[in-house]
């Protein structure tokens, strides 16, 4: 049978002598290693390239059609010259790596049965054993190159391709170094040891060690159809025979098995001219033997004949594949399918076997066992870049994008928060929002739908796991418990509450800019803008506002900020003084709020405004009250933001009931030019609301919605999800997920990728109780 040229070339350059490995060394087929990352195996140079999974199966017909075709543009834009390997490797979590990094340390504080009962629910979610897989996809291209230059040169062309297409289906894609290729292989061979310590390339260099012992195994011992490493048990499976029709869901199901194991789709592609040129000729064939097989009818007079079935198939069959590479921007590939996977006993190994071997007959595919041919197996299975096996099956770019990779998005930043688990996968959801662009966020839903659950849950984990500071603006009393029991301050901020914040309150690192009396100034004209009504403040008043300002603050400011800070009645009585009659009128304005019946903000501040956690009770502010209220209140958060930006210290400042805030022109603005600036402060915002569509009717709320990198969304009413829905084009799939659901359950959206969840607590800890609004469940902290 005459060989296509392509295949004839590369079966020729990868033909290598036969050797038998007298070491475990030996037995890994890789002969040199460079710091980027690059691999030499013979004649092959090959380099990896690490991406991230996208939410393919929980997308709409339209949007799977359109992620289907843009990996066909992938596959399509693999170089002819080159061949490519798709891995996906199912890796076990190594439970002290997880514990270091997600658990909370012990502090020997107050906290610390918080901390444990914390801890406790994270180990729990971890504890299925389908949650202690964490799925990882390369992609690896293998080249043949005279020497490294060639082959670097090249791998920086590919590369920027690679990753533009990966991007395109909203996957991000990114080379791996040495180390990081290495760490793979250590994770497959040692699965036992901690990989914690990072592969030294000039450490090694240095000490003359071989880079193979840092991830080689003490033993490998390759046998008729499995093999053995350290006395764990592995199979390498490969695809025997595809179906005419495979479910793009396969690939996926295969790796649901939840053991270590890595599935490869080796990839060969032919030139599209050689393809076309093949086809015309075994078309030609074809139709020959058609021709030759009538006439031999008709010579026995069997003018009625029917060509036979077989013949009409494969000409069918060959002019479709002709039609396919000609005018359907299709490209002929070679591909097989290798599966190689893990078990601790022989027992379970052949179980699994007969798991995976069942999951592709169901598929209409056969899968069968290497027989003496395990470490070929095993070297086309993982990502070194060879490929060992001649099972090749030709196949169409469709054909190969059916076996497509992808899966559902996970979220799992090391050093984030917990917000919950992957409704499709179960994997946990960690998210550290000091990584995106924009780390603040909405949680949106309908009263009852886990919306202040969720925030609560995220205040503990800040207070246990950080010493960032916490404020809370909390227009319905809902936060007081959990902040007392956290050792935080509740401040009730109203005018009976006999509580007080100074609205003079000043220190010498009082706002963000270098004379505090200025930005002290400019505060205190907003205060009189609410007094009196915006823009009926002119410009004689202001100037009067300005100078009482300053001989108010004299005396407090020459003393070095020592002395008592003056309040709004020291400001009255200035204004007093004045000859202007102007000033008398802006003293008679402000005389409720200074000695009357709404002066608490004309009071020393009596509160421990210095807590890491405060809460900002502001439920019992009347109507009167409430601008001059959120003004000052307002003005305190901020403060404490400038201050602990000063300190290198991070605030976070959650906001309930948001849509409340959009009411009062002051704090709308307040929140608006806080949205943009407070990353540049180290501080993040929290907003939530259950009233989506009365934000949305907010043109600042709007585009502070959009520009929000991270957003909860929990069960949402008919109306609210028709304009989230617009707004972050969610498809109707996707909207299944935020529509009749249970508590806690919704979408997350984190950097534009949308990831269903689900988040439950156990009911039987005191943190639930804390955290609960539900009737007969709260605790009260003492």
């Amino acid at each position: 049978m005459r060989l296509i040229k392509t295949l004839h070339r590369t079966l020729k350059l990868e033909k290598e002598k036969f050797m038998i490995p007298k070491s475990v060394q030996q037995a890994i087929p890789i002969q040199r290693i460079w710091p980027d990352g690059i691999f030499q195996s013979g004649r092959l140079f090959s380099k990896s390239f690490r991406f991230t999974d996208i939410n393919y199966s929980i997308a709409s017909k339209e949007d799977k059609t359109e992620m289907f075709l843009d990996y066909s543009e992938l596959l399509n834009a693999l170089d002819s010259g080159a061949s490519a390997k798709l891995t996906i490797n199912n890796r076990r979590i190594n439970k002290a790596e997880f514990e270091q990094s997600i658990l909370i340390p012990m502090k020997e504080d107050e906290l610390d049965e918080y901390r444990k009962e914390y801890n406790e629910m994270l180990l729990s979610k971890i504890s299925d054993t389908n949650n202690s897989i964490l799925r990882e996809r390369y992609l690896t291209i293998s080249v043949h190159k005279k020497n490294i230059d060639e082959a670097r040169t090249y791998f920086a062309r590919v590369g920027t391709d690679i990753t533009t297409h990966l991007a395109k289906l909203s996957s991000i894609g990114e080379e791996l170094d040495a180390g990081e290729r290495l760490k793979i292989f250590r994770d497959f061979f040692k699965e036992d040891v901690s990989a914690t310590a990072e592969f030294d390339f000039k450490e090694a260099v240095k000490r003359g060690h071989d880079f193979k012992d840092w991830f080689a195994p003490d033993s490998m011992e390759f046998l008729q159809d499995h093999f053995k490493i350290d006395g764990r048990y592995g199979r390498v499976l490969y695809m025997q025979d595809y179906a005419t029709y495979v479910r793009d869901s396969m690939v996926s199901e295969l790796c649901d098995l939840s053991r270590n194991l890595m599935l490869s789709i080796d990839i060969l592609p032919v030139p599209t001219d050689e393809a076309v040129r093949e086809i015309q000729n075994k078309l030609l064939g074809v139709e020959t033997n058609v021709t030759n097989w009538q006439r031999r009818q008709n010579e026995n007079n069997n003018f009625s004949a029917t060509i036979p079935y077989e013949m009409e198939l494969q000409r069918t069959e060959t002019k479709e594949m002709l039609n396919d590479l000609t005018t359907r921007d299709q490209r002929m590939m070679f591909g097989v399918l290798t599966i190689v996977h893990m078990a601790d006993s022989y027992k379970e190994l052949n179980s699994d076997t007969e798991t995976l071997k069942s999951i592709a007959r169901k598929n209409l595919c056969q899968l069968s066992t290497l027989r003496w041919q395990q470490m070929d197996g095993l070297h086309t299975a993982l990502p070194f870049g060879p490929r060992k096996i001649n099972a090749l099956r030709t196949l169409t770019t469709e054909s190969t994008a059916v076996l497509i990779p992808f899966h559902t998005q996970e979220i799992m930043q090391e050093g984030g928060i917990y917000y919950g688990q992957n409704a499709v996968s179960k994997n946990m959801i960690v998210v550290d929002r000091k990584k995106l662009l924009n780390g603040n966020s909405f949680r949106l839903g309908v009263s009852g739908s886990g919306k202040s659950f969720s925030a609560k849950e995220e205040i503990v984990a800040l207070a246990l796991a950080t010493e960032d500071d916490i404020l809370i603006l909390d227009p319905e009393s809902e936060f007081g418990n959990l902040t007392v029991a956290l050792g935080g301050e509740v401040v009730k901020v109203s005018a009976t509450s006999g509580m007080h914040l100074n609205a003079m309150d000043m220190d010498s690192s009082y706002g963000d800019d270098t004379n505090p009396l200025i930005e002290k100034s400019e505060f205190l004209l907003s205060v009189f803008e609410q007094l009196i009504g915006a823009g009926n403040l002119g410009a004689k008043d202001k100037s009067i506002i300005d100078r009482c300002t300053a001989d108010t603050y004299r005396d407090y400011i020459r003393s070095g900020y020592t002395k008592e800070v003056p309040t709004l009645k020291d400001l009255y009585r200035q204004l007093m003084l004045q000859e202007e009659p102007e000033a008398r009128a802006l003293a008679l304005s402000a005389e409720l709020f200074t000695s009357g019946s709404l002066n608490t903000f004309a009071h020393k501040t009596n509160v421990d405004t210095k807590n890491r956690i405060m809460d900002y009770d502001i439920r019992e502010l009347g109507s009167q009250l409430m601008p001059l209220g959120m003004l000052v209140t307002l003005d305190a958060i901020f403060n404490r933001v400038i201050q602990n930006w000063k300190k290198g210290k991070r605030t976070w400042i959650f906001c309930d009931e948001f849509y409340l805030l959009f009411r009062y022109p002051y704090s709308a603005e307040f929140f608006y030019k806080l949205w943009k600036r407070i990353r540049k402060y180290n501080g993040f915002v929290n907003a939530m609301s259950q009233n989506v569509d009365e934000v949305l009717r907010s043109d600042t709320a709007r585009l502070m919605l959009a520009n929000s990198e991270f957003l909860v969304m929990l069960n949402q009413a008919s109306t609210d999800r028709e304009e989230l829905a617009r707004l972050l084009n969610i498809s109707d799939n996707q909207l299944g997920y935020i529509t009749n659901v249970k508590a806690g359950s919704g979408l997350i959206r984190c950097s534009g990728n949308l990831v269903p969840f689900e988040n439950t607590f156990p009911r039987n800890t005191k943190l639930y109780q804390l955290m609960t609004t539900k009737p007969g469940e709260s605790l009260k902290a003492v």
